[in-house]
């Protein structure tokens, strides 16, 4: 099959050709310079000579604080380059991946979200993924899968800052009052490459299993690193930022088993696995 990847160059685009060129794929992977998703005449001719069977949109504005300022190049990338990655799917009627995430919810209460429950972004960036989320549900062949806290070998993450900041510091302030998932992306790939040879259209919540806050994630990875860095547990109110975070952004993938599909491993089990790959 022949699958377009966008975002190659972010963490998920990167193991997701990596997993699905290991499967026997024929992977389009441009680079932002070969595909300017934000171009719709770039886009449609891109589509016009590859002809892929699939698309993999992975690539997004993920900068959440810098979208507080940045509104317009933020719903640039992920409003309007989806749309055009969207439309072109709709035009060859091929199924379509979106990379959504836990940021279209408001974050209240303590129950995890569903993927049919009521969406309510609470910063710009959040705003910017539900649009983009409405133009692919145009497109009847589509997967929208909302993942959260993700972490991969490729680019930065909250997990290889804790490692950097841990070079210089005995004790680091993480906020220990959000809740959540991690979503390790090498995994993630493998479910995205199981899915889209099926037809089990829908939106999808995706993780690691388990929930954990910030500062448990810290913990963990200074544990798994071996590094005696200590953490020390704070509010948000505590840790001011530009952008409004969601408090609660657990989520059920009870979906993924009921559509025959498996759920990832535990967040724990994916970690160690990660700083086993980042040491190696």
């Amino acid at each position: 099959m022949r699958i377009l990847v966008t975002g190659v160059g972010g963490q998920l685009g990167h193991d997701c050709s990596i997993v699905l060129g290991d499967r026997g794929h024929d992977v389009l992977a441009p680079t932002h310079s070969e595909l300017d998703i934000c171009d719709p005449g770039a886009v449609d001719s891109y589509f016009d000579v590859n002809r892929p069977g699939v698309v993999i949109h992975c690539a997004a504005y993920t900068a959440v604080d810098k979208a507080e300022d940045e509104t317009e190049l933020c719903r640039k990338v992920n409003v309007d380059g989806t749309r055009n990655i969207a439309v072109n799917c709709a035009r060859y009627d091929i199924p379509m991946v979106y990379i959504s995430t836990d940021y279209v919810f408001n974050g209240s209460g303590d129950r995890p979200w569903e993927p049919d429950d009521a969406t309510e972004p609470i910063n710009a960036y959040g705003l910017s993924k539900r649009d983009g989320e409405t133009e692919v549900l145009k497109n009847a062949k589509h997967f929208i899968v909302r993942i959260s806290w993700v972490f991969g070998i490729n680019g930065n993450n909250f997990i290889k800052t804790m490692r950097r900041l841990s070079e210089t510091r005995d004790t680091v302030n993480v906020v220990d009052d959000q809740y959540g998932s991690p979503t390790y992306t090498k995994d993630l790939a493998e479910l995205l490459a199981d899915m889209i040879v099926t037809d089990r259209y829908g939106i999808y919540h995706a993780h690691n299993e388990g929930v954990c806050t910030w500062a448990d994630v810290a913990e963990e990875t200074f544990r798994d690193s071996g590094l005696g860095t200590k953490v020390n547990r704070i509010t948000t109110d505590q840790y001011p930022m530009k952008a409004k975070r969601p408090m609660n952004s657990r989520m059920t993938t009870d979906l993924l088993v009921k559509n025959g599909f498996r759920r990832l491993p535990d967040w724990k089990d994916a970690l160690a696995r990660y700083i086993s790959e980042l040491d190696g």
